[in-house]
């Protein structure tokens, strides 16, 4: 009995230390990234890199940030709930990657923007310009404020809690660290961090998966599925009903990869840093196909880990499995040091992008930051009179809108504490059903059609359509018999899509903003 006490003891002793150490160790090799990537400190480099960024560095990161820490938690602890069906919405995202790679991107190229929503200015106006930014900020806020909710709670339940620290303190210090690396490089030094984040990601799950695979004394994955207590069925072809049938996730998943990415600044703005479009292009296509087996293996690891819970009597499931597994210790403290570096890495690979591409959006869709001259003067469009007014020096002006965004952040992530939610991810779906759908109907209208819109009208538009999915959301069942799950995101593009046009008039309009 004491012999095993002391073991505990020395156990948690050795947790801390290391969880220093990592931690420290971690954000070491970010920061001499950082100063290795700066460059000049121009808006050029911060927001596009010059765009001579390596189209295939660009997709190995890109796996990183697609995933981030809540795939890391939430997908495998969703197995227990939705078994593997989630692969079904995966396999969506392909023709959505598709639809990028050959409509979307060309467009952007084309029109050489910083700022993806700077479309909707040239299509339609300054006021569906600045809604289509403004969801888009709402949109990322949220995203990022969930995936970095996740990392500074395990970080606490795991270290900072037993030091006395509180959970704001923790939040916190989580945010300066990624401010302290993403401050100067901006795209850059993203891309960079994020191979490397993407890397220790990778090999966490992969060691995690061998370590239990072992442990349990498996043979082969086909026995390590038959001998799973759980059913882990991938499709289901019969009853539309049901929310799990195949077209249901397939189509959403189709239109959730073409709104949280093509629509997307933060993951559309590493595509616009490639050195051209057919870059941009591979880069997407490679994603798509990597996506598929990356979340399988995530999927596979969530059935690894509710049997080793099971056969081991570990009380837990959701967002808390992988964490209270880790917490127990028996997988031993090399595979506690892989589950900090790959948790850490998940969440920020996300959450540094996030921060860079919301201080892009901001200076270039808020702010109207445009040009920059030889003496790094920073000039803002008036967007009514098109005149130019030199204000600050850009160095200055872009640093303080990052912060600004980061303490913005942090107030965010108290509040998702504070209405915390056992599945983020499937909090997270449920939300980009509502911001991302006025962005769907707003580029859909503006790819499809050639007809001219009321630019006034559009901020009423874009509220009234996720206020009217919402209630249908609610009496779904009464109305028509059928309950919506993900495809919210549909429903709400469509009725964005539909009010456009009723304050549209027929227009000829140039080719450059067609499909």
């Amino acid at each position: 009995m004491k012999y095993e006490l002391f073991v505990v003891t020395i156990f948690l002793i050795m947790t801390e230390l290391l969880t220093i150490l990592v931690l420290f160790t971690y954000f070491l090799f970010l920061y001499l990234i950082s100063r290795l990537t700066k460059g000049n400190e121009d808006n050029d480099t911060f927001f596009l890199g010059k765009r001579k960024s390596p189209w295939f560095i660009v997709a190995y990161g890109m796996i990183g940030v697609s995933l981030s820490g809540i795939t890391f938690l939430s997908v495998p602890g969703w197995v227990k709930e939705q078994e593997f069906f989630y692969m079904q919405m995966v396999l969506g995202y392909i023709p959505g990657y598709l639809f990028i790679s050959y409509v979307l991107l060309p467009i952007y190229y084309r029109m050489k923007v910083y700022s993806i929503y700077e479309y909707l200015k040239e299509r339609f106006g300054y006021y569906s310009h600045k809604s289509g930014s403004a969801y888009f900020f709402l949109s990322r806020i949220l995203g990022a404020s969930l995936r970095l909710f996740l990392v500074a709670e395990v970080l606490q339940l795991i270290f900072f809690q037993k030091l006395g620290i509180p959970f704001f303190v923790t939040t916190l210090f989580t945010i300066f660290l990624i401010w302290l690396y993403t401050h100067r490089g901006g795209i850059k030094t993203i891309i960079w961090t994020d191979t490397l984040q993407t890397t220790f990601m990778l090999l966490t799950v992969l060691i995690c998966i061998y370590t239990i695979f072992s442990d349990l004394g498996y043979t082969s994955i086909k026995h390590s599925i038959e001998s799973n207590h759980l059913s882990l069925n991938v499709f289901m072809f019969d009853n539309f009903n049901n929310s799990r049938n195949f077209f249901r996730y397939f189509f959403a998943g189709m239109f959730i990869a073409i709104a949280m990415t093509g629509l997307d600044q933060d993951m559309m703005q590493k595509n616009l840093s490639c050195k051209d479009l057919r870059g941009a292009q591979k880069n997407m296509i490679w994603l798509s196909i990597i996506l598929v087996f990356v979340n399988l293996v995530f999927l596979y690891l969530g059935a690894m880990l509710y049997q080793y819970a099971f056969i081991n009597n570990i009380n837990a499931s959701g967002d808390q499995l992988f964490v209270e597994i880790i917490r127990v210790g028996e997988l031993g403290l090399f595979v506690f040091i892989l589950f900090l570096l790959g948790l850490m890495s998940a969440a920020y690979s996300s959450a540094d992008s996030a921060l860079t591409s919301l201080t892009t959006s901001f200076c270039i869709d808020f702010l109207n930051m445009k040009k920059v001259n030889k003496n790094a003067e920073l000039f803002f469009i008036d967007s009514k009179s098109n005149s130019k007014k030199l204000i600050i020096r850009t160095s200055i002006s872009r640093k303080r809108v990052h912060i600004f965004i980061s303490f913005l952040l942090f107030l965010v992530i108290l509040l998702v504490k504070y209405l915390n939610d056992d599945s983020i991810i499937s909090t997270l779906f449920t939300l980009a059903g509502y911001t991302y759908g006025p962005l769907l109907g707003l580029f859909a209208f503006g790819l499809f059609t050639k007809r001219k819109i009321n630019d006034s009208y559009v901020p009423y538009i874009v509220i009234i359509s996720p206020l009217l999915t919402y209630i249908l959301s609610i009496y779904d069942i009464y109305l028509i018999g059928f309950d919506f799950s993900y495809e919210l995101l549909i429903i709400n593009g469509i009725i964005t899509f539909l009010g456009l046009y009723f304050i549209s008039i027929k227009n000829k309009l140039s080719s450059s903003f067609l499909i």
